[in-house]
């Protein structure tokens, strides 16, 4: 599971470090390179429901050997080199990558249970690391091999992941995810009815908008405002996603010692605020404010999906509340990337694309805070 999260994130964080070298390998701008970043993004939220029901059918194991599939064939396609087929590449990776994230919750659920927290933070981690990996090495790599080469090599870690995911299901049953009896099913109700369900979107919603914003621009803002090249710029913008690994293993172990979601989840969105904050008010301090955004975006990330784990009253539950939180959320998320370069381009600076993120952030505590306060129901 550790392996194939790698995959969930790294196919196109990879494209950041490299945004304007892409742009002129394909003839666009590098506004349209960063909607090629969105548009996975904009699949999460579309594709969130579908998956949910590809679960339902044909089990978790299946489920994610077809992502990795997908998500190995939309790679190879988006490096054929026309931008027409990076867009089809896009969607394919978007949609594969989908399935991953409904499935990894509920594959928690069932077979982590007693320690969701735990394994929610290692895989939290892994998602960190994967997009560490690509953001230190894809500049450098394609400065050497050329940009589809440097995007192509990523697809190792997905041939990698399709065996051993092969070897560690081999003779297990691929049973559907029929998780709750439909009486008790109906006995739940709709999880839209649900107010934490709401909280969590929209904590989602401003976690992710400004994940996948900041992911996408900060390696250009901290050009911009410092003047590193694009190596040096993927290499610092990598402390974001580094210290992300550091978040997600390290809130399992403060609530491991007493401290409950709440106060971890407000000390985490206090440390993300630093990052919109200080590259306006003292730039030159950027790594101390990548460190302390990249431990609380990974922290965070294991908050909001633990309490999706924990506040749900069934499986069955966890498994809607998961595709929900994710495909409103995620809607949300899609415009990030994009927004954040129209505004820059707008307004020639990055004072305001820096303002959103701080509204967008805003918006996550106060959600996330109601959500972390709601008691954990009895199971159905």
């Amino acid at each position: 599971m550790l392996v194939y999260a790698l995959n969930l994130r790294a196919p196109f964080v990879s494209l950041a470090p490299i945004v304007d070298t892409v742009a002129d390998g394909l003839g666009v701008s590098p506004e349209a390179v960063g909607l090629l970043t969105g548009i996975p993004v904009l699949c999460f939220a579309v594709f969130a429901p579908f998956a949910s029901v590809l679960l339902a059918k044909v089990g978790i194991e299946r489920a994610i050997f077809f992502s990795l599939l997908g998500v190995f064939a939309g790679t190879c396609i988006r490096s054929a080199g026309s931008f027409e087929l990076a867009l089809v590449g896009t969607v394919i990776i978007g949609a594969a990558i989908t399935i991953g994230n409904v499935a990894v919750p509920v594959l928690i659920s069932r077979d982590f249970a007693a320690s969701a927290g735990a394994v929610t933070g290692m895989y939290t981690a892994a998602l960190n690391l994967g997009s560490v990996i690509t953001t230190l090495i894809t500049a450098p790599l394609a400065a050497a091999v050329g940009w589809q080469w440097a995007l192509m090599a990523w697809t190792l870690f997905m041939l990698t992941a399709m065996v051993l995911w092969r070897r560690a299901t081999a003779g297990r049953a691929a049973t559907p995810v029929n998780l709750v009896q439909a009486r008790a099913d109906d006995a739940l109700g709709p999880v839209w009815r649900r107010g934490i369900a709401w909280c969590l979107m929209l904590a989602f919603a401003g976690q992710s908008f400004s994940y996948y914003a900041v992911t996408t621009w900060l390696p250009e803002i901290l050009g911009d405002l410092q003047g590193m090249s694009d190596s040096g710029a993927g290499g610092a913008a990598s402390l974001f996603q580094l210290f992300g690994m550091i978040g997600g293993v390290g809130v399992p172990l403060l609530v491991a010692r007493g401290v409950s979601l709440r106060a971890v989840f407000a000390g985490m969105s206090a440390l993300w605020l630093t990052l919109p904050l200080g590259l306006l008010l003292a730039p030159h301090l950027w790594p101390v404010w990548a460190a302390c955004a990249g431990m609380s975006q990974g922290g965070n990330f294991t908050v909001i999906f633990t309490l999706v784990v924990q506040r749900s009253r069934a499986q069955g539950e966890a498994r809607r509340m998961s595709a929900m939180v994710q495909a409103l959320g995620y809607t949300a998320a899609a415009v990030g990337p994009f927004a954040l370069g129209a505004i820059h381009t707008r307004t020639d600076g990055w004072t305001a694309p820096l303002l959103v993120v701080l509204g967008a952030l805003l918006v996550m505590t106060v959600s996330g805070l109601t959500a972390a306060s709601t008691r954990r129901p009895e199971p159905a």
